[in-house]
């Protein structure tokens, strides 16, 4: 072999040891990195790990550590103390600065003797399956005695059903039976978890809650002080929590949109105060942390004087979270009443748990939908051991940003039924506790055959029969 058939042979070897070595780098990396990938996506699937800036978990101290041990605690790791969450003892939202994975977080802190639990933030979203739909042009004729005159309420078959649009009679809550009782108080304060709410709706305006001229401002030892005029924004403490989704704006319409007023519809309370709980920004997702903290808001409001006794809470994730959990329980302490969407993955909760509605609390109230012939919505998730309660859920008519009015379906628009129907039991006594609110709503609604086995009780919430009105089962 002459020297010039040596050189082209090495430098032929040469260049396929370095190819060889870069197919090596590749492939370990594609191991490496398929390795991550797999890891990452273990994490999603058991923490669904927020989109927030920073890792965050959650950590629950045993009882007898100090919040100054706690702080201690957190710097020694080089984390920070994000948020006391007064209303639940030793519950704490945990900072990260090194970013360090979130799952490696949780392990760290849980594997500390003087904690109860540690578990990431994750990201939630709102519980509706569908898109708004078109809104009537004129309210239906044949309106009954006791109707209010808002020009839609024709419309409102969860309210009325006259058996319009292919309906079936009487498939409502018997909102007018209930109406000739009580039309609701204003000193009833309903909160609304969700997207915020337009408070200048014109038929919301007069129904919303503002903060006492006697209460200070809101202000949180770690996050500073909220504007809370017009209540709770866990998205921007600066922001008051004005609506930029609908959603929530289209819940609190079906709470209480001012009735008999000549505008728009009627909410199953004529008269309430709906307290705004933003959590959710303008795509509809949000976190747990500011949920707790939402709740941890409304918790701090009840103790220092404000009648609140119902959270409504239309938002689902499948994924558990004790502290979640853990602020649901202390808002019940506090007295207030916890109504949950069941969800809308057409799934059994009792084999799929959704939450927070699968959360077994006393406060705690699971809702299903349906349609307007009293058979369960195709897109709402039941449960006979985990779903307590079905309401009018497909094709509700309520109020939408900007003064408008538009149709919504989900488990999201059952859930204000009850919450509402909840309100109309305390404005009639104002002194019921909790377990007698949710015994009452339970015990009183309208059995349905069309969802036995489907439902705890197999039951549509019925007004009337909550205030006393008529015999069950009408």
């Amino acid at each position: 072999m002459n020297r010039s058939n040596i050189w082209i042979h090495f430098t032929l070897a040469a260049v396929l040891v370095v190819f060889a070595a870069v197919i090596g780098q590749i492939d370990r990396w594609r191991v490496s990195h398929q390795r991550t990938t797999s890891t990452e996506r273990a994490a999603i699937a058991q923490v669904n790990i927020t989109r927030e800036s920073s890792p965050e978990v959650f950590v629950r101290f045993r009882r007898g550590t100090s919040l100054e041990q706690i702080k201690s605690i957190a710097a020694s790791n080089n984390d920070t103390l994000a948020d006391e969450y007064e209303s639940v003892s030793n519950l704490v939202a945990i900072d990260d600065l090194d970013n360090v994975d979130a799952a490696a977080l949780v392990a760290q802190y849980a594997a500390m003797p003087n904690v109860e639990y540690a578990e990431a933030n994750f990201e939630i979203e709102l519980d509706d399956p569908s898109a708004v739909e078109v809104l009537p042009t004129a309210a239906l004729g044949n309106i009954p005695a006791g109707s209010p005159s808002d020009p839609l309420f024709g419309e409102q078959w969860a309210l009325n059903n006259s058996g319009a649009h292919n309906g079936r009679e009487r498939a409502d809550i018997d909102a007018i039976r209930a109406w000739e009782t009580t039309h609701g108080s204003e000193e009833v304060v309903v909160a609304v978890l969700d997207s915020g709410v337009d408070y200048n709706h014109p038929d919301l305006v007069g129904n919303m809650w503002t903060r006492p001229a006697r209460l200070a401002a809101y202000s949180d030892d770690e996050l500073g002080e909220f504007n809370d005029l017009y209540g709770f924004n866990g998205t921007d403490r600066f922001a008051d929590p004005m609506d930029d989704n609908g959603h929530g704006t289209h819940c609190a319409g079906i709470i209480g949109a001012e009735g008999d007023n000549n505008e728009g519809i009627a909410g199953v309370n004529w008269r309430v105060q709906i307290m705004p709980l933003k959590f959710m920004g303008r795509s509809g997702y949000g976190s747990v942390s500011r949920a707790i903290a939402a709740i941890n808001y409304a918790v701090d409001r009840k103790k220092n004087g404000v009648n609140l006794r119902i959270i409504s809470a239309s938002f689902g994730s499948a994924t558990n979270s004790r502290a979640l959990r853990d602020a649901i329980k202390a808002a019940g302490d506090a007295g207030i009443l916890f109504v949950a969407a069941a969800g809308n993955d057409s799934s059994n909760n009792d084999t799929w748990p959704h939450y927070p509605s699968n959360y077994d609390l006393p406060n705690l109230v699971s809702v299903a939908a349906l349609d307007r012939n009293d058979r369960l919505a195709t897109f709402s998730n039941y449960g006979a051991k985990t779903v307590h309660v079905a309401a009018p859920g497909k094709a509700i008519l309520s109020t939408w940003p900007g003064g408008g009015y538009r149709e919504a379906s989900g488990t999201s628009m059952a859930t204000p039924y009850v919450a509402g129907t909840a309100a109309l039991i305390i404005a009639n006594q104002p002194n019921i506790s909790v377990k007698a609110l949710r015994d009452r709503l339970l015990g009183s609604a309208d059995e349905i055959e069309t969802i036995n086995g489907k439902v705890a009780t197999s039951s549509r919430v019925c007004a009337a029969n909550a205030l006393g009105m008529i015999v069950k089962g009408h």
